[in-house]
């Protein structure tokens, strides 16, 4: 069991440094535009719908590393009043019983979304470029699903009191994590 989660907190922290690599394209995008914008009067059509998506798949890819460093913000003020022990409970079946599902949920009708695009050959219908946008429909649905399992992960730390609410892991991808 402990390799599973091993292997799945692997996943999210290759999705979040993919992640990292995406708000690099981001970047140069983006100053691409504004340069072209503004030093040659030339503005690029493509610049908002590559900043929209990349946005989003930063966004998306770093999600389930968000959870496997409880980063996300939680909102704990009657919880935090119980003893530790009825708090893993909780929040392992929460997260089991109401996020894994959803979550799933959301994975797989995002994964249908993106091969009816890939099939079809879908393009952005507002946008007078009209890029295709199964690669960020995909992208969506890889976030969602690594974050589906995340959710699975983190409920079965808390059940197993593996874990503890608010609780960072010290090790982050090899690198010591600095609390």
């Amino acid at each position: 069991m402990t390799n599973i989660l091993r292997g799945i907190d692997a996943i999210a922290g290759a999705l979040a440094l993919l992640g990292r690599c995406v708000i690099f394209a981001l970047i140069v995008a983006m100053l691409y535009e504004v340069v072209a914008r503004y030093a040659f009067g030339a503005p690029t059509l493509w610049a908002f719908d590559i900043s929209y998506m990349l946005n989003g798949s930063v966004f998306l890819l770093g999600a389930a590393y968000a959870l496997r460093c409880d980063v996300h913000v939680r909102i704990d003020f009657l919880s935090q009043r119980m003893p530790m022990r009825a708090q893993q409970l909780l929040n392992g079946a929460v997260f089991l019983l109401v996020m894994t599902p959803i979550t799933t949920i959301f994975a797989w009708v995002a994964s249908k979304k993106a091969w009816k695009a890939l099939i079809t050959g879908e393009v952005e219908s507002v946008s007078p470029w009209a890029p295709v946008v199964w690669p960020f429909y995909t992208v969506i649905a890889v976030g969602l699903a690594a974050l589906a399992l995340q959710f699975l992960a983190e409920a079965i730390k808390l059940l197993s009191g593996r874990k503890n609410p608010g609780e960072a892991p010290g090790e982050l991808d090899g690198m010591e994590e600095k609390q």
